[in-house]
């Protein structure tokens, strides 16, 4: 039900002030100082509303993939409330209990890693992987095995030197110079390759990790870092054999891999952990967005108990440990709300909803390929799913990036936040991108879906 929450005068006042001091997020700012910005002031499961009352359906979980166990989860509110009345930060060169609790549990779902390291952002946690293989090249090989290879079409951050590994063009246009030291590879998407209708195409497509590996010289490279789905960069799930073969490719040249989490993490794919459902071992796991689903600012860095071992030296050795600090790494309403939000995941069963309603609305999206040929693919894991939209399916050519803000215009007009590939690529910005909170129904799906189907019905190329 669509009814304003302020008067129509505190509304207004409130507007007025975002549109004078606030400089929003992934946003150009023009149509916002002439119209108005969008305010949103509350939010119960899938639903938020807008300071002028207007409910939507949040098929994207906070609009980038965050809110996993939904809005109005008065418990985890609670929890934070509680712990930061007793006791609210210490850096985190000392311990604190929630951490202490939240590590443990973490670790029983992460088999093979024992090491958890905390910050504040997926940004910063990835930063914090980046080091340790920095430093760790510092003090076995004076330096030279500090490289790190990145994907292309891959995000795993908004720093520097996290845009540095970056395989999305637009997200780092103009903010260079980058930090050295950063290769990229191919991406494993079979929907645009010339090969991707091969069954051995995973596997193809992994062993371009190893030539750009030998290109670079093996005894330079430290770490590569991957998404276990590409989310921003297209939904891109990986083909059969592919992460079985980096897994080997990396120990035959002695490379730590390193899985950004940051999107996949704690149940979105309906495992705890996207890597889970490929069979890799990863020396380095981060996370961040669903580990407190937005109820609190935490980022994790998990390493393995090998890993962290080269970092032990005796007392006297100044400079081997790892120096590293995160300020608000050491907030311990955090670790709080993540032990709240995984408590939540496992009584609610969520991750088996994930399953089912993820093969559900993969089923949907199908239907809607068959009614709309714009539709060219649909792909995804769980409920993290994408439709790349096409102006020829037999060309596979992309839709135009205008066509996609009318259609996630169209949705929000009908009341459901879709999401889309954007300030991606100059030419592949033409995936959207669903991610509904893990408690979604089939209701939702539906509507999820019908506001899809009612936009592309519109849709003019």
């Amino acid at each position: 039900m669509n009814k304003p929450i302020l008067s129509a005068e505190n509304s207004k006042h409130l507007v007025d002030m975002d549109r004078s001091h606030v400089w929003h997020h992934l946003v150009q700012h023009k149509p916002i100082q002439e119209g108005a910005p969008m305010v949103i002031v509350e939010g119960q499961g899938l639903r938020v509303r807008d300071i002028n009352g207007r409910e939507y359906l949040d098929a994207v979980s906070g609009g980038v993939w965050t809110v996993n166990v939904g809005y109005g989860r008065e418990s985890i509110a609670d929890a934070v409330r509680d712990q930061l009345a007793q006791m609210c930060y210490f850096s985190n060169s000392a311990g604190n209990i929630p951490g202490a609790r939240f590590s443990e549990r973490l670790i029983e779902k992460m088999p093979g890693l024992s090491r958890v390291y905390f910050s504040n952002s997926g940004s910063e946690a990835n930063e914090k992987g980046f080091k340790l293989v920095r430093q760790l090249a510092a003090l076995e090989n004076d330096g030279k095995k500090h490289k790190i290879i990145y994907r292309d079409r891959d995000y795993h951050g908004t720093t520097i030197t996290a845009l540095s590994a970056c395989g999305q063009i637009q997200r780092k246009d103009q903010y260079g110079p980058f930090t050295p030291g950063f290769v990229e590879f191919p991406d494993c998407l079979a929907y645009h390759h010339e090969r991707g209708d091969d069954p051995d195409f995973g596997v193809l497509a992994a062993r371009e990790l190893e030539r750009v590996i030998l290109e670079e010289g093996p005894d330079t490279v430290g770490s590569v870092i991957l998404e276990p789905i590409t989310a921003g960069g297209g939904v891109i799930p990986p083909p059969p054999g592919y992460f079985e073969t980096v897994q080997e490719i990396c120990a035959k040249y002695g490379v730590l891999i390193h899985i950004d989490e940051v999107v996949c993490g704690m149940g979105r794919t309906g495992k705890w952990f996207g890597y889970q459902h490929y069979g890799v071992k990863p020396d380095i796991v981060t996370m961040a967005k669903g580990v407190a689903s937005g109820y609190a600012a935490i980022a994790c860095t998990v390493t393995t108990e090998e890993l962290f071992g080269k970092f032990l030296a005796e007392p006297s050795d100044t400079m081997q440990y790892f120096r590293d600090i995160s300020t608000f790494g050491g907030c311990a309403g955090g670790p709080a709300a993540a032990l709240e939000n995984m408590r939540i995941i496992e009584e609610e069963r969520l991750l088996d909803n994930v399953v089912a309603m993820g093969d559900y609305l993969m089923d949907r999206l199908e239907e809607l390929k068959d009614r709309h040929p714009i539709v060219g693919d649909v792909r995804g894991k769980g409920l993290f799913v994408g439709a790349e939209l096409v102006v020829d399916r037999k060309t596979r050519t992309p839709v135009d990036e205008s066509v996609m803000i009318r259609i996630v215009g169209d949705c929000l007009e009908q009341g459901v936040m879709i999401g889309r590939t954007n300030r991606s690529f100059p030419k592949f910005n033409n995936t959207i991108c669903l991610s509904p909170a893990l408690i979604c129904t089939r209701d939702d799906i539906d509507e999820i879906v019908a506001s899809i189907d009612n936009a592309l019905g519109r849709v003019k190329l």
